[in-house]
């Protein structure tokens, strides 16, 4: 046993060797510690916190290189923390450190502030390769908090197929802390998600599925800890299954209000989707602190160089290594827990191509990882959906994953943005409404095409027709922060204008992108907010700004929600736009049938291969169904006269949608003759159906 400065080491109980990992309190208040083995540590002991100091206990090295153990007398609500005895070799990565308290990277809950980077660290002074620190981190790290047994019912499930999945991506405090119908105790909460207002917002949208960002415990990164800052999207993860304690209603009462959350929104018909960061965490690079992973055995979980710095695939300062028999272990854990006990119906994987480059190799689709989760049972039952780029070029792998998957289409979200800002060749806007078979074809279906115009990363879609540039100088980063590629357009004047022919135009531009959202081929995913009008005065990297600037708006005008409410609607009701496979067009067809879709010119001559390079602005679609849809896209300046077709068995053609007007709802809703020609205003989107 080794000495302690806080005490004598109790001895080591034995456990089973076949535990589950991490630290689990059992009903008859047994504390039993499962760490999976490290490559460096000498001991390990699992420290229990209390009021008079800390109670120690050394695990026991067994056969399979774990440290197991166990204690009594423990209750639920207690903190804890391991400490591990070992080499320090920073240049080889290894900075075993027994002066810093970690946090079980299994713990279910989580306790306590990140309030000293100084103490945190495992180096002495600014240089990360020199001697190791005595500093006691105690009292200013995170640590964690023994949870009570869960007992939660069974999960029912809406199950909501793909192909009529529509995504509604939200942050848990942004959607609720400005809503005037939910209290004031709710407000940026589980419990404030799950409100019958906001409930009842969500399902009037006709959205499906409520994708919400990281609600992992989290811990700011060492460059925001230097100003005071605090990474409010929460990718700077601490804890895998532990929910954020900070957006609790009820402190300590997470799992439970997080189970409450889900199982509320489930019985509304909604599923929920969680954003996960398995790609780096909150320690930083090099010179961070050991909060965990980088105490217990960094290089058995971070990508190293040979100098023992971090290789930095992220853009955040560590890169897990997808590689590692530790990481694929915690990520499959992780994921299963969050399906059986706490509910959940998916994940949205950040910066996903990491998992698929062990080592910073090159990606596959078939690494060990990515191989895993295809192929766990638990997780087949749920949505996968990929982020498929990290930091680097040769992260972007939009189309690269495997068959399981659906993937977020960068490339849906630019085509969009081209068209109806002026720019790009027609072919963009061709495919990318039609589902992106150029990417998805022949391996998956449209589905796996999570199209987006705005999300949480970039400009909102009030600023997107409002700012020409970023505007993130409240970061304290002299807006070098946030993408410069922005491709927006901010009508005329930068920022906020009380011209009124230029909101008229900026209202309009936000409805044209709705309305190309909603009636794509693919899973459409709508920005929450976005229905709102809101806006973060430019800031298209609001990572940092937990203010006015990220929290939701709630105008007592409710005419964009309507909208988008309407155009959903029109998708529900056309199964041809919630397709199976892709658009065949003449593909096949005998003389006299009707192509599943055409494209055509202002004047109805049929578009085809010599158009594609060209850039045309003004688009006319036909989708064949039982009454067939008619979309004009016209992003030009002026008005245009557009023919309506008449050569493929339709007689008349009734306007349905019309963004010209609040709600969408046309003025005149009077059926045109198939060949009349109908005037269409400048920025406009319109669709009809046919007789």
């Amino acid at each position: 046993m080794r000495p302690s400065s806080q005490g004598t080491v109790e001895p080591v109980a034995a456990l089973p060797t076949d535990a589950p990992a991490g630290v689990l309190l059992d009903d008859e208040g047994v504390l039993s510690a499962a760490v999976p083995a490290t490559a460096t540590a000498e001991a390990v002991e699992l420290c229990v916190l209390g009021e008079s100091g800390e109670r120690r206990v050394e695990l026991g090295r067994h056969d399979d290189g774990s440290w197991r153990g166990s204690v009594t007398g423990v209750a639920p609500g207690q903190g804890y923390g391991l400490r591990v005895h070992g080499p320090w070799s920073p240049t080889t990565g290894v900075r075993t450190d027994p002066a810093k308290l970690l946090v079980d990277p299994w713990a279910r809950q989580v306790g306590g502030r990140f309030t000293s980077l100084a103490a945190a660290v495992s180096h002495v002074g600014d240089d990360p390769f020199g001697a190791r620190s005595d500093v006691d981190s105690a009292g200013s790290v995170p640590f964690g908090v023994v949870a009570a047994p869960t007992s939660f019912g069974p999960v029912e499930r809406p199950t909501v197929p793909w192909r009529d999945t529509v995504v509604y991506e939200t942050h848990v405090r942004d959607l609720t802390m400005r809503h005037p119908e939910v209290p004031a105790a709710l407000r940026g909460t589980y419990g404030g998600v799950a409100h019958p207002a906001v409930v009842e917002h969500l399902r009037s949208l006709g959205v499906t599925t409520v994708e919400l960002l990281p609600v992992f415990a989290n811990a700011p990164e060492p460059s925001l800890m230097a100003r005071g800052a605090h990474n409010h999207w929460g990718y700077s993860t601490l804890a895998y299954l532990a929910p954020e304690p900070r957006y609790a209603a009820v402190p300590g009462q997470e799992l439970a209000e997080v189970r409450a959350m889900v199982d509320t929104l489930h019985a509304a018909g909604l599923e929920v989707v969680l954003d996960v960061v398995f790609n780096h965490s909150c320690e930083g690079g090099v010179g961070g602190p050991s909060l965990s992973w980088r105490g217990l055995d960094a290089p058995s979980w971070y990508q190293l160089d040979g100098s023992g710095r971090d290789i930095d695939l992220t853009g955040c300062g560590n890169t897990f290594d997808a590689g590692s028999g530790l990481v694929r272990r915690l990520v499959l854990d992780c994921l299963r827990y969050w399906v059986t006990t706490m509910g959940v119906d998916g994940f949205r994987f950040d910066l996903a191509s990491t998992m698929g480059r062990p080592g910073g190799s090159e990606f596959s689709p078939h690494a060990p990882l990515l191989a895993d989760i295809a192929a766990d049972p638990v997780l087949a039952t749920v949505k996968l959906i990929a982020e498929p780029w990290d930091a680097t070029g040769e992260g972007f792998q939009v189309g690269g994953f495997g068959p399981e998957w659906a993937e977020w289409n960068g490339r849906y979200r630019d085509g969009v943005r081209d068209f109806w800002r002026g720019h790009g060749p027609v072919s963009e806007i061709v495919t990318r409404f039609a589902g992106s078979s150029d990417i998805y074809w022949p391996g998956r279906t449209p589905a796996a095409s999570v199209n987006f115009v705005t999300a949480h990363d970039g400009f909102t879609l009030r600023d997107l027709v409002s700012y020409d540039h970023k505007h993130n100088e409240a970061h304290g980063e002299d807006n070098r922060d946030g993408t410069d590629d922005n491709r927006s357009w901010n009508s005329g004047v930068e920022g906020p204008s009380s011209d009124a022919a230029i909101e008229a135009l900026r209202a309009r531009r936000m409805r044209n992108l709705l309305a190309t959202l909603g009636l794509s081929a693919g899973t459409p995913m709508l920005l929450g907010g976005d229905e709102l009008g809101h806006t973060q005065g430019g800031d298209n990297n609001a990572y940092c700004m937990d203010d006015e600037t990220s929290w939701r708006s709630w105008p007592a005008d409710r005419s964009l929600a309507d909208f988008v409410a309407r155009v959903f609607a029109l998708r529900r009701s056309i199964p041809e736009l919630r397709r199976d496979d892709f658009y065949y067009g003449h593909s096949g067809l005998a003389d006299d049938e009707v192509p599943d879709i055409v494209w055509l010119s202002e004047t109805g001559r049929e578009l085809g291969p010599e158009d594609w390079p060209h850039p045309l602005r003004t688009l006319v679609v036909r989708v064949r169904s039982a009454s067939s849809l008619l979309v004009v896209l016209h992003a030009g300046p002026e008005p245009v006269e557009v023919t309506l077709p008449g050569e493929y068995r339709d007689a008349t053609w009734g306007p349905v949608l019309d963004s010209g007007a609040a709600t969408g709802e046309p003025g005149d809703a009077t059926a045109h003759a198939a060949g009349s020609v109908v005037t269409v205003a400048p920025h406009t989107f319109l669709g009809f159906r046919s007789a």
